[in-house]
């Protein structure tokens, strides 16, 4: 028998579980930032604990947690590309309140994603624009949200390239390493939906922690597919694999890669395609994984969420289809 979870409210527009599943965070087409908790820790259904009015005139399009380690926290990225982080805080013994602690605004560009990593006691951000170039930042002081650092400006290319024009870029993705910095740098991985080619391809970027700068270590893209449009990247959390596993889909469908785990001797990791995933009726808008790495959960634009994973023989299958009931 199915049950109802949460009731979202009329316009919204995107949502986010926290990182235990324990709250869920929406944003709404009138920029209104929204909290659902769980009145009781055995209940299965959320109700609305706090509104904030992130935005008086854009929407919100894209709400993510803060990683828990950092305080309770939320980024809200708004239609006209300005970011925002909301806080729940308390003051003079009053009850809990969501505040906005710091707020990031682009000159011309427009924010497509952002994303946290790095380790527990270190943590980054990283932005992506639709001008093609990407911002990463550091939090000066783990107690501190408002304490940010620009660390390096960058554009999602393998080779440096001096003559690429400005770019118009529909939509950009980005999963951390969940691993990173804990026995190895912290890395990522991008990819853009751009009219520039040399952008769009998925790349591993790795912080070089000798020379402070990020680098990139990979290209998820076979030589016929490097120009291909990525719409969606996930990155599978690693329980002893010798080797990474990274999602990436793409118009021709849903890549599975291998990276591997020691770098060549000019400091690249070397990369495999094992797996190429068809079942979508069109575009394929998100990638998720399971806490495992094992499941993967896809859906786009066809309204189907697929799950897949893979046999003791490394191939790959469709697990379960979730269609919706109305």
């Amino acid at each position: 028998m199915e049950k109802s979870l949460v009731t979202l409210d009329k316009g919204t527009t995107c949502s986010s579980w926290n990182y235990s599943g324990q709250r869920l965070a929406t944003g709404s087409f009138d920029g209104t930032l929204t909290i659902f908790d769980s009145r009781h820790p055995s209940s299965s259904s959320f109700s609305s604990t706090s509104k904030s009015k992130v935005h008086h005139a854009s929407a919100v399009v894209k709400v993510v947690w803060v990683p828990p380690e950092f305080g309770h926290a939320v980024a809200c990225v708004c239609g006209d590309g300005t970011l925002s982080l909301w806080e729940e805080i308390v003051e003079d013994a009053q009850p809990l309140q969501w505040k906005l602690c710091k707020s990031f605004r682009s000159d011309s560009a427009q924010l497509l994603d952002v994303q946290f990593g790095g380790s527990s006691s270190s943590l980054k951000m990283v932005a992506a624009y639709s001008d093609g170039n990407v911002k990463l930042y550091e939090l000066l002081d783990p107690l501190d949200l408002k304490n940010w650092q620009l660390q390096a400006e960058i554009q999602n290319v393998i080779d440096s390239v001096s003559t690429l024009g400005k770019a118009a870029c529909l939509s950009a993705s980005i999963s951390w390493n969940p691993r990173g910095g804990e026995s190895q740098e912290s890395s990522f991985v991008l990819g853009f939906n751009s009219d520039t080619l040399q952008l769009n391809s998925s790349k591993i970027w790795e912080f070089d922690q000798a020379h402070q700068r990020w680098l990139p270590v990979a290209e998820l893209a076979s030589p016929n597919d490097k120009g291909d449009q990525v719409y969606a990247v996930a990155w599978a959390p690693n329980i002893g694999r010798p080797y990474e596993v990274i999602a990436v889909a793409t118009h021709k469908g849903i890549s599975i890669w291998h990276l591997g785990l020691n770098p060549d001797s000019d400091g690249r990791l070397s990369s495999e395609k094992v797996a190429q995933l068809s079942g979508h009726k069109g575009e394929v808008w998100q990638l998720e994984w399971d806490m495992s790495g094992m499941t993967l959960a896809s859906t786009g634009n066809d309204g189907v969420v697929r799950l897949w994973q893979s046999n003791l023989n490394g191939i790959w299958h469709e697990e379960a289809t979730l269609e919706p009931t109305s």
